[in-house]
């Protein structure tokens, strides 16, 4: 026999092969063919005959000193340095001696393959080598009609219920049903440490977050609390908030993250094998986010909070009774503060980032202490690429890097790439957006003082209308404000979101909104006003759904916790109620003759150096354009400078201004197109 590691377990096996000796041989004293090769394989006449005079042959009694030699193992067990995996387990399950015998009756053929062919003969049958329900109460001297006995192996009962045992061959009559014990409890009892493969790519490492919510979580769990619940933010993570409860309350945890559970798959086999494994490593069982199982229903929920274990649940909904019979603990969960976040960026990158305003770079980042981990692991895999150690910029990209594609499905996502210096605004229209930065960077300082609970009813959000005429550079700055905090821009399709259909429209920016909130970034609504229109008068009942639809958007914006920008060339259009609720208005005004010469020379700069006739001046002073309509004409006369072979010319920049007056439904005049009005007309 291949020798297990931990005495006790080799001893109890020992009393399981005497067992299998004494009924070996009282199946021998009964079998009127001993010396038959063929048996197990089919019943002779004779067996038929002994079988229906004798009936079931009686079980045997134990070998003497059995019990003896069981109490000296306990005994050793007890003063010996290492404990015992088996006798940790026999504790965590709070299982009877009938209970252990039965189990170890169904673990012998896992450690000795001895007990395989043991099996097969005292079943009379070669090819059932596991032990049988019926061969399992004999051995441990229990009758089959024993009701005690067979409870031990009914599926509610203390070995098949938490996953210690299984009994095969259901269509079998009780007593031939085969039993085997899963790999993971085979594993435990060897002292083996690997979880089940169901919960592998589940468990998780979560770093604790102590707090006032650990601390009240710490202390109903010394007073024998049981289930509890952590309300979460976005931001915010109940399983770090529950980790360092259960190590204050000098407990261990097991946590899963249940956003990695298939959907298609049921609960029922993950939470056997959560439940199970908790037990046997003594732990508090944390799993969430429950979101990834309530909509399948309360069972599915129950099926972990009725489980019978130490758990907390995580989830962003608030608690539904439905989900337990049990009352549970409900508390929320924190966003980090601005030192909580610095302490968990620097203990996550160590000492490589000393020059890194770490504060600074990540305030408009909500990330859980979990996601930090992987930020920093992400921003120090991009500065090793570079041959650097990390800096705020691959800090920010390693946070943005933490979002879940899942939003980019209902938006286009877009890394910006401008900055301040590709703004060419007037100075009140920068202050304005350098405000907004300012504002959304530091709302958490500002909403979480005593002066911010004046809007309880509100997200922390921020939100901004740009207004403005197109090509105003209304995009351009929202880009450059995501930029300024490090964020990514989701550029929303309204072609996904309106919808003819009573109803829709809601459904799909609740989607929305759903999402954007697990993300950090920069929500923009490009032509909002086609959206958040203004309210009508009631005639009929298009306009009251229209006015339903527009005033679940007004509520929906108000409870939204990030940055939400939104465009409009008609600012007229929007809703009055809408507009009020608005943190910032910044207007966008058509640039003047300064402004435009800035934007010609910016846009031109892009291109290989224009040919000697280019006149910036003439084209700032005459061509009314705002930078969109400029960038569009520099482009266009690019691709004709081109095809030509040669610089961007200034009849290139006449004939591409040319075309886009005419996108545009301006009229060409010889007032703005001066001396080359001709090559206008010509074209």
């Amino acid at each position: 026999m291949s020798s297990p590691a931990d005495p006790y377990l080799i001893g109890r096996l020992e009393l399981v092969r005497g067992r299998v000796a004494a009924a070996v041989a009282s199946r021998r004293s009964g079998d009127p063919n001993p010396d038959d090769g063929f048996r197990g394989l089919y019943l002779t006449d004779d067996h038929v005959d002994a079988l229906l005079a004798a009936g079931r042959v009686p079980a045997a009694p134990p070998p003497q000193g059995t019990a003896a030699r069981r109490a000296a193992l306990e005994a050793e067990a007890d003063g010996a340095l290492a404990p015992s995996p088996l006798r940790a387990l026999t504790r965590a399950f709070a299982l009877t001696a009938e209970a252990v015998e039965v189990l170890l009756v169904a673990l012998a053929p896992d450690l000795d393959p001895g007990f395989e062919r043991l099996y097969g003969y005292l079943h009379d049958d070669v090819t059932r080598r596991r032990a049988s329900a019926g061969l399992a109460l004999e051995l441990v001297g229990a009758g089959p009609a024993d009701a005690a006995g067979r409870a031990l192996l009914h599926p509610g009962g203390p070995l098949v219920g938490p996953g210690l045992l299984v009994v095969e061959d259901l269509d079998r009559p009780f007593l031939t049903r085969a039993l085997r014990v899963p790999d993971r409890v085979v594993d435990h009892v060897l002292g083996g440490q690997k979880p089940d493969p169901v919960l592998a790519a589940l468990e998780v490492g979560v770093p604790p977050l102590a707090g006032a919510g650990s601390t009240s979580l710490a202390r109903a769990i010394g007073a024998g609390l049981d289930l509890a619940y952590v309300v979460e933010r976005p931001g915010a993570s109940g399983a770090s908030l529950a980790v360092a409860a259960l190590a204050e309350a000098g407990r261990s945890a097991l946590v899963l993250d249940l956003a990695w559970l298939d959907p298609a798959d049921p609960p029922g086999p993950l939470v056997l094998a959560a439940a199970r494994e908790a037990r046997l490593r003594d732990a508090w069982l944390v799993a969430g986010p429950v979101d990834a199982l309530a909509d399948r229903g309360p069972a599915a929920v129950s099926a972990f909070a009725d489980a019978g274990i130490a758990l907390v649940l995580t989830g962003s909904r608030d608690w539904d009774p439905r989900w337990s019979r049990s009352i549970p603990l409900v508390l929320s969960a924190e966003v980090l503060g601005a030192g909580g976040r610095v302490s968990a960026w620097s203990a996550a990158l160590g000492p490589l980032v000393a020059g890194c305003d770490l504060e600074a770079a990540t305030a408009a980042h909500r990330l859980t202490p979990l996601q930090i981990g992987r930020a920093a692991g992400a921003a120090r895999v991009l500065a090793a690429a570079q041959g650097r150690v990390p800096t705020a910029a691959d800090v920010q990209a390693g946070a943005r890097q933490q979002n879940a594609a899942s939003l980019s499905r209902l938006a286009r996502r877009i890394a910006p790439g401008a900055g301040w210096d590709d703004l060419v605004l007037g100075p009140t229209t920068v202050a304005q957006l350098r405000e907004l930065v300012v504002r959304f960077r530091h709302r958490d300082a500002v909403l979480g003082s005593a002066a911010g609970s004046s809007r309880p009813s509100r997200g922390r959000g921020v939100t901004a209308l740009f207004a403005g005429e197109s090509g105003t550079g209304k995009t351009l700055a929202a880009e450059v404000v995501a930029g300024s905090l490090g964020l990514d821009v989701y550029l929303i399709d309204l072609s996904t979101v309106v919808d003819k259909y009573v109803g829709e429209t809601e459904k799909n920016l609740e989607r929305v909104f759903a999402e954007a909130d697990q993300v950090n970034g920069v929500l923009l609504f490009d032509e909002a006003d086609a959206v958040f229109g203004k309210r009508s008068e009631v005639r009929d009942a298009h306009d009251r759904y229209a006015n339903v639809e527009i005033a679940y958007l007004l509520q929906r914006m108000e409870r939204f916790d990030g940055l939400a920008l939104l465009t409009t060339n008609l600012r007229s259009n929007l809703d009055d109620a809408f507009t009020r609720r608005l943190d910032a208005v910044i207007e966008f005004p058509v640039p003047d003759e300064d402004q435009r010469r800035r934007l010609w020379e910016l846009h031109l700069a892009r291109f290989p150096e224009p040919a000697a006739d280019v006149d910036v001046g003439f084209l700032a002073g005459r061509l009314r354009l705002a930078g969109g309509a400029i960038a569009n004409v520099v482009l266009g006369a690019a691709f004709l400078a081109v095809e030509e072979g040669g610089p961007i010319s200034m009849s290139h920049l006449v004939r591409a201004a040319e075309r886009e007056y005419r996108k545009l439904g301006h009229l060409c005049t010889p007032e703005e197109f001066g001396p080359w009005f001709a090559l206008v007309v010509a074209t």
